[in-house]
């Protein structure tokens, strides 16, 4: 039995989500990542079952790194306005420090082609429905449905930050996210939230 190669494993890893973010899902055979992380084809299969199981592994560690980041410092019980802040800080490092690991959540996150039974959620979500239940019991926050919630409390963050990435504006202006920028969206945010 050959022992496991850590090194192979994330070579294997790193190119897997560098040619999906690049070529999407369709773009990826186990040939085309053999060759792109150099190693065998055989080689893929003994650390993966196929290419799901690569998959759903690969968005779990994934998942399991953006909760780190996510709840770095953060606890339910924190104020609203202080833990939602907490929460678009915490979420621009995970989309600075791991942009290609960012760019692979969110196409694994919307594919259809993808098992998503498969996907662990590492309490991420038990935090945040805590999270808003307590700011609304304290009076924090309105009531309102989660939907409704989750637009307006990550919708502008998120399409900063998809300008920030792509450092464009709708009009075509160069655009670069700073803390300003993101501190004058988010208190436009928490008013629209607790109004």
């Amino acid at each position: 039995m050959r022992v496991k190669d850590d090194n192979k494993i994330q070579a294997i890893r790193q190119m897997t989500m560098e040619m999906i973010v690049k070529q999407g899902f369709d773009g990826l055979s186990m040939q085309k990542l053999a060759k792109a992380a150099n190693v065998s084809p055989a080689t893929i299969y003994l650390y993966f079952k196929n290419r799901e199981d690569l998959l759903n592994q690969l968005y779990n560690d994934v998942q399991q790194t953006f909760v780190e980041v996510a709840l770095a410092g953060f606890d339910p019980e924190l104020p609203f306005a202080e833990g939602l802040w907490l929460q678009w800080k915490n979420r621009l490092n995970f989309i600075t420090e791991y942009p290609v690991h960012f760019s692979f959540f969110e196409q694994f996150r919307h594919s259809p082609l993808i098992n998503h039974d498969a996907v662990k959620h590492a309490g991420f979500k038990e935090n945040m429905k805590r999270f808003v239940c307590n700011a609304i019991e304290k009076g924090e926050m309105k009531a309102m449905e989660p939907e409704i919630f989750w637009s307006i409390a990550y919708g502008t963050f998120h399409s900063l930050v998809k300008f920030h990435l792509q450092e464009v504006t709708v009009m075509g202006n160069r655009f670069r996210l700073t803390d300003d920028k993101l501190k004058s969206a988010f208190d436009m945010v928490i008013k629209a939230l607790q109004a």
